[in-house]
């Protein structure tokens, strides 16, 4: 397995989409908002999807992945739990009178989810972290270039018409609420560090062998793709986004200089991308490869160029 480190610099256009909200005030769903500055130094609200959501995408798809190859989950992971390795019972007697090395020793042979998507180990009153092998940045919208609406929906009640609601309080009558929904251009920002996939974060020592490590890139690669193929988040049962396109960079490195990003959000993201690779690959005398996608498509054929 020769890739070290994989990024995505990319620009996409999601249109009708409610991937990422709040909560609520009243009848309002509130969606996210945050601000960035952009180059002219100027702060501009926008409409953002949380990196949380993305990572959450990431992992869905990840699970399936991993167990359509057969590669090893852990009890929690297996069933979908939130705590994951935490809720399995057998590693928690594994780990018993064994150091924080020795655990760690442990983990990517228990879990391969665990292993690439990190996880703060809390069993046996430890607090022993392993960071994700995947980073994913905020989503946010490019300023001027995205908008949210708040649109009128009503659950209809063909025996309560005109009435609002119950007044015992049980939600059953012809409730009012307004949605929101975004359309726009969205910059987003990825990473994987494909040599930590089955590394001792502190013996600095490899736990698994070549094979399974070269297994788990792809189920990494194969998920990454999908996640910006096809995002999943909240209210896509009737709001599912309609995504038009995704132009950027992906970069690759074999080496120990990191593949290199810069955010969408700069108009001129993809020749910089190109200008560092270049600089980069002058200086340490190892190339960064570069490779440019302008659609959907163009960017799952550069993604399956990157499998080993």
């Amino acid at each position: 397995m020769t890739l070290r480190t994989l990024s995505i610099s990319g620009l996409a256009t999601l249109n009708l989409h409610s991937l990422n909200n709040e909560g609520g005030e009243g009848n309002h769903i509130q969606t996210r908002m945050v601000d960035v500055v952009t180059p002219s130094g100027e702060l501009h609200p926008v409409n953002a999807v949380s990196g949380d959501m993305f990572k959450h995408i990431f992992v869905e798809h990840f699970h399936a992945i991993a167990q359509e190859m057969g590669l090893t989950l852990c009890a929690g992971c297996k069933t979908v739990n939130a705590n994951r390795l935490n809720a399995d019972a057998a590693f928690e007697e594994l780990m018993k009178g064994k150091g924080n090395a020795e655990v760690l020793d442990l983990l990517p042979n228990a879990c391969a989810m665990d292993d690439v998507a990190g996880i703060l180990i809390t069993q046996g009153n430890r607090s022993l972290g392993r960071k994700s092998v995947v980073e994913f940045s905020w989503v946010p919208g490019v300023p001027e270039k995205v908008k949210t609406d708040s649109y009128f929906h009503v659950k209809f009640d063909p025996q309560g018409r005109g009435k609002t609601g119950a007044d015992d309080g049980s939600n059953r009558g012809q409730a009012i609420f307004h949605r929101p929904a975004s359309s726009g251009q969205y910059a987003l920002v990825a990473h994987v560090e494909a040599h930590r996939i089955g590394l001792n974060d502190i013996t600095r020592e490899y736990v698994i062998d070549e094979d399974e490590r070269r297994k788990r890139l792809v189920a990494v690669l194969r998920a990454l793709a999908q996640t910006f193929l096809h995002p999943g988040g909240a209210m896509r049962s009737t709001q599912s986004p309609h995504l038009t396109d995704f132009r950027g960079v992906i970069t690759t490195s074999t080496h120990s200089v990191p593949a290199p990003t810069v955010s969408a959000l700069n108009p001129e993201f993809e020749t910089q991308v190109q200008q560092i690779a270049d600089a980069l690959s002058k200086m340490s005398g190892q190339p960064i490869e570069v490779l440019r996608f302008d659609s959907l498509g163009a960017f799952a054929q550069a993604m399956s160029t990157t499998l080993p």
